[in-house]
């Protein structure tokens, strides 16, 4: 459980450094036999682009170093909870093991409001482990939508 802690710190990293551009605090890493091979933030807001999750981010950098399709081997870890779109990149790259810090009761769709990572219809499931860090980064996003609702008011 502690490299669980470790890479998630990093993750947490990750989401801080998209707060400081204006994207909603989301990171992530992608681990490999202990070494980080994609890592990922929100930049949706700074390149005006709503796809660029930091889980896409994240994987698309791993699919690249690791030259193949598929990381099988892997462990994410993210922030928040994936959305649809990002728990279906999740399933398609076969990623084993997803490690989640906050749930996302909105958009979650990893055990909030869909589970599609543990969907047995599909070709793939994940382990999910959830909470981890789940405090640090629940008040990461608070402290970034409270900033947020004082500037625009």
């Amino acid at each position: 459980m502690n490299t669980d802690f470790k890479f998630m710190s990093l993750a947490l990293r990750e989401a801080a450094k998209a707060a400081n551009y204006g994207d909603v605090p989301v990171g992530c890493v992608v681990v490999c036999e202990g070494k980080i091979i994609g890592r990922g933030r929100n930049s949706i807001e700074r390149k005006s682009d709503s796809l660029l999750h930091a889980e896409l981010i994240a994987i698309q950098k791993a699919i690249k170093k690791n030259k193949y399709k598929h990381l099988l081997n892997c462990t994410i870890y993210v922030t928040l909870e994936p959305c649809a779109m990002c728990s279906g990149a999740i399933v398609l790259a076969r990623i084993p093991r997803l490690v989640i810090a906050a749930n996302d009761p909105k958009t979650g769709a990893s055990g909030s409001l869909y589970s599609i990572t543990e969907d047995a219809r599909l070709n793939h499931r994940c382990e999910v482990v959830r909470g981890v860090m789940a405090d640090e980064s629940s008040l990461l996003l608070k402290g970034f939508f409270k900033k947020l609702r004082i500037r625009n008011s």
